[in-house]
């Protein structure tokens, strides 16, 4: 089985810039092991105008049956025969999208040291798969490649082509075709499409899978129009890992939405309060107010739980009180933007060593968050559909359990000073709910008993009478064991008098 990547150029940017981008030299044919074979990358063409590698996979039927998974499509069980004579050798399958990743690994992830600048690019690139299981036909293969940027050619295969009133065959003959994307997506376009067609894997799915799925699919799964059937066929149809992977897919998606568009909505919010003076941007009083009450914490190692693009990060690195700063979100496009924001590859090695970036889900547990004094959910909360707050609770609260936590999230009440703001919608499009500042205080003093804190509540912006800030923040600080043991004691009398 092979494929082929081509694309073309000009006496400014040659064509053979691609052999730098796979690293892979376009003057050598190299080989390279792998579990089921050989894979073989060599260029049928190389020039400054066009440059064309080919993927070239001998399959070991012997190993492949050996292992397991010659059984048929799928590892099923069928007839003897058929572990040996299949498909698999000559049929892009999964067989060759990990024979992809492992060869092409760093191009992949969009690593080039030779030309940086090349790899962030779109490139008139050409992919072409002879034969491809296609197991919905044609016009699946449209729909899975077509929302990507793709121009799809996808020419069925005919059974016999001396007897074509037998019909197609499930293979097509693939073509895709683009100028608007670079290489690093298009590979893991491949990696994840390639066996989702074939709805088979010659390896055991586990858990580790989901992870393969959402670096592969970062940018352009989470919106995908057929997100559910290639999570599924990916994951085997294994019903647990694909929700699994759809829930994580969705708190992506909400993570993805762009810091600057809220910036614009608190913007537009401040310039219809009237005053003649240019209002400080209510994301950097926001700031403002929750550095303040880390500095009254004392706080010196400090979580930033959802940090988006890192404008919180930036700010606490300013301050030396702040030791040790943490990063996460679920969103590796994010974080890397964040990565750029800050400099960290030019960071100097004192001031890098303050600051980590991870990526993680605060719907999950993780060890990785615990001892820390304090964590900030700023504007987070809102973007979680209600009954998934719970596990964001007990990540946060009943797992990572720093001393101090710091929640901002809009006050709806204050949402009718914004004369633009159609009534009943909410102020971004990605928001699950907004709070009233009663149902705020509700929320959080539940929270705040079941894991054994005191909230306290701040303003943030600028009041109204009537209707509070634009924004709210709750402080939640750790009960002592002086003060819980107070605690007890007042609710015991409380139920002896009852």
């Amino acid at each position: 089985m092979f494929l082929t990547i081509g694309t073309t150029g000009t006496p400014e940017r040659p064509a053979t810039d691609l052999g730098f981008l796979l690293h892979k030299h376009p003057g050598k044919a190299q080989a390279f092991s792998t579990s089921y074979g050989t894979a073989h990358v060599l260029y049928p063409e190389a020039d400054a105008e066009r440059c064309t590698a080919a993927l070239l996979l001998e399959v070991d039927a012997v190993a492949l049956v050996r292992r397991g998974r010659g059984k048929g499509r799928g590892g099923a069980p069928d007839a003897a025969l058929a572990q040996y004579v299949n498909d698999r050798p000559y049929a892009a399958s999964s067989l060759l999208a990990v024979a992809l990743s492992n060869v092409f690994s760093s191009a992949m992830r969009g690593v080039c040291n030779a030309l940086p600048e090349r790899a962030e690019q779109p490139l008139p690139l050409r992919i072409e798969v002879p034969a491809l299981p296609a197991r919905g036909g044609p016009d699946l293969v449209r729909r899975l490649f077509e929302p990507l940027g793709w121009t799809v050619t996808a020419e069925p295969v005919a059974l016999d082509a001396e007897f074509p009133e037998w019909g197609d065959s499930r293979y097509v003959r693939l073509v895709l075709e683009s100028e608007a994307l670079p290489l690093a997506p298009a590979l893991r376009h491949l990696y994840v499409l390639l066996p989702v067609l074939d709805d088979a894997k010659h390896y055991w799915v586990s858990s580790d899978e989901v992870d393969k799925l959402l670096r592969a699919g970062e940018g352009w799964l989470p919106d995908h129009p057929e997100q559910k059937l290639i999570t599924s066929r990916y994951l085997s149809r294994r019903w647990s890992l694909t929700r699994q992977a759809m829930q994580r897919l969705e708190l992506v998606r909400l993570a993805e939405a762009d810091d600057s568009e809220v910036e614009e909505i608190d913007n537009a919010v401040e310039a219809e309060t009237g005053t003649d003076e240019k209002p400080t941007p209510l994301a950097v009083q926001r700031r403002d107010a929750i550095i303040a009450a880390l500095k009254e914490s004392g706080a010196a190692r400090v979580l930033d739980l959802g940090c988006g693009q890192g404008q919180l990060v930036q700010a606490l690195l300013k301050d030396a009180r702040f030791t040790e700063i943490v990063g996460v979100d679920v969103s590796m496009r994010a974080l890397t933007i964040a990565s750029r924001r800050l400099k960290l590859d030019r960071m100097g090695e004192r001031q890098a060593s303050r600051v980590t970036l991870v990526q993680g889900s605060l719907a999950y547990t993780d060890s990785r968050l615990k001892g820390y004094d304090a964590a900030v959910l700023s504007e987070v909360v809102e973007h979680l559909d209600l009954p998934r707050l719970p596990a964001l609770e007990f990540a946060v609260f009943g797992s990572a359990r720093p001393r101090t936590v710091l929640v901002t999230t809009p006050n709806v009440e204050y949402n009718v000073c914004w004369e633009t703001l159609p009534a009943g919608h909410a102020r971004h499009g990605d928001h699950r709910f907004e709070w009233t500042r009663e149902e705020f205080r509700a929320w959080a003093g539940t929270v705040a008993e079941r894991f054994g804190y005191e909230a306290e509540f701040r303003p943030v912006g600028p009041q109204d009478p009537e209707l509070g800030p634009p924004t709210q923040m709750a402080v939640f600080t750790m009960k002592t064991m002086e003060t819980m043991k107070t605690t007890n004691e007042h609710n015991e009398k409380e139920v002896t008098a009852a």
